[in-house]
Formats: structure tokens, C-alpha cells, sequence
């Protein structure tokens, strides 16, 4: 039998950090970043890919945060489709927090940048 008290409290939490996003929301404002074409480009065909509609099904744990992860890389190319600038090699785009957050995250868990 599941814990229900801890997961009354887990709900609790959770609101305390939407209120915490809030305060985010309101503070930080789109992250402006350079990146190499490479991966600009396969940020923007994440975008333009069309998945079937069909259902997955029961997804494990981890299918479940891949898809999210190809979401999160899918929404970084439409911001570079919409708005990114081309100089050179790179693009600059502005990234919703949320983006730029999400990538962080991802580089973080295979190790490419320190968890400061």
C-alpha cells in the first residue's frame, strides 16, 4: 500500500514550487545563447519531423523522458525556425528559460557540464 500521507505532502510541495516558478516567471526573461550550426540544424529538423499519431502505449520510465527530451529539442527548433539569427556558423537565439533549463539539465546528466 502506497504512503498516501507522503504523497499528500509531495502535492504540497509541488505547489510551493509552482509558487517558486511563478517568482521565476516573473524575473528571468529569454536566454540568449550562440550555437554551432550542427546542432542548430538538428534542433529545427527535430521541429520540422512529423511523428506518427498513433498511440505509444505503456512507456517505461525511461521512453517517457526521451520523448520529453526530443519535446524539449523539438521546441528549441521552432524557436531557431521563428527567430534565430544566423552569423557565420552560428545561430543566435533567444530561448525561453524552460529551453535553455531543459538542455542544461540533459548536459548535466551525460556529464558534459558541472552540477554548480
Amino acid at each position: 500500500m502506497v504512503d498516501q500521507e507522503r504523497y499528500d505532502l509531495y502535492r504540497a510541495e509541488s505547489k510551493v514550487l509552482a509558487a517558486i516558478g511563478e517568482h521565476v516567471d516573473a524575473q528571468v526573461g529569454p536566454v540568449t545563447v550562440r550555437l554551432p550550426r550542427a546542432v542548430a540544424e538538428a534542433a529545427v529538423a527535430a521541429w520540422e519531423r512529423d511523428d506518427p499519431d498513433d498511440e505509444l502505449g505503456e512507456e517505461t520510465h525511461e521512453q517517457y523522458a526521451l520523448r520529453g527530451q526530443a519535446g524539449d529539442l523539438a521546441l528549441i527548433g521552432l524557436a531557431i525556425s521563428d527567430d534565430g539569427r544566423w552569423e557565420g556558423e552560428e545561430v543566435v537565439v533567444d530561448l525561453h528559460v524552460h529551453a535553455a533549463g531543459a538542455a542544461w539539465l540533459q548536459a548535466a546528466e551525460v556529464g558534459r557540464v558541472g552540477r554548480s
